[in-house]
């Protein structure tokens, strides 16, 4: 059965390139494209409802959070995986609280936008975007001293080679909160895997 994919942003070229990602990672996808809300809205309401919806967080019409919601409550079977420039942790972490399936950020490899859609749309809750690169770069000491009690007790578990799943467990936390705090960790150490992470973690 050929499933319905709803590519939102108003910008064209990204909406494009996003567009060929998913025609990559899914040939056998429908795709439809819409520039702003009122055409999600009237594309959504065309037939089944789409399998997935791919929004841009600054999309004309999408005013605010609340609006977030909303989508999610009118299309209660899709998969909706918000896209952004934003690397804020509080932003995304509102975010994901308002139901969506995931978030990935613009700025991150074509390949890896596209493993990261095909996992939100098999059932991950998944938080996925490049640091911005804007922090300092201090020695390891200092990095590991700026860090919050919760990044410190992340990245030790990290060190253990502990599952997002098993930290989520240990710090009674949901696991797409993990994944933010994951994602912060990485961006306040300037690294860019969790490997990394764990060996400055180690190496003081």
């Amino acid at each position: 059965m050929t499933c319905r994919i709803i590519v939102a942003d108003d910008h064209p070229l990204f909406r494009e390139a996003m567009a060929r990602t998913v025609q990559r990672v899914l040939p056998d996808a429908l795709l439809e494209e819409a520039g702003d809300l009122q055409q999600v809205l009237e594309l959504a309401s065309q037939g089944e409802a789409p399998d997935t919806l791919i929004l841009d967080l600054r999309f004309p019409g999408l005013t605010g959070i609340g609006r977030l919601v909303d989508l999610r409550q009118q299309l209660r079977s899709t998969t909706l995986i918000v896209v952004s420039m934003v690397d804020e942790p509080s932003l995304i972490e509102l975010v994901m609280a308002s139901g969506v399936d995931g978030f990935i950020g613009k700025s991150i490899a074509p390949d890896e936008i596209g493993a990261a859609i095909l996992a939100i749309r098999e059932g991950e809750l998944l938080v996925k975007y490049a640091p911005s690169g804007l922090l300092p770069n201090l020695g390891s000491d200092a990095e590991l001293e700026h860090l919050t009690h919760r990044q410190h007790e992340v990245l030790r578990l990290i060190a253990q080679g502990k599952t997002n799943k098993e930290i989520a467990r240990a710090l009674d936390i949901s696991p797409f909160t993990v994944r933010i705090h994951v994602s912060s960790l990485l961006k306040a150490l300037n690294v860019t895997s969790r490997t990394a992470a764990a060996v400055k973690y180690t190496g003081t």
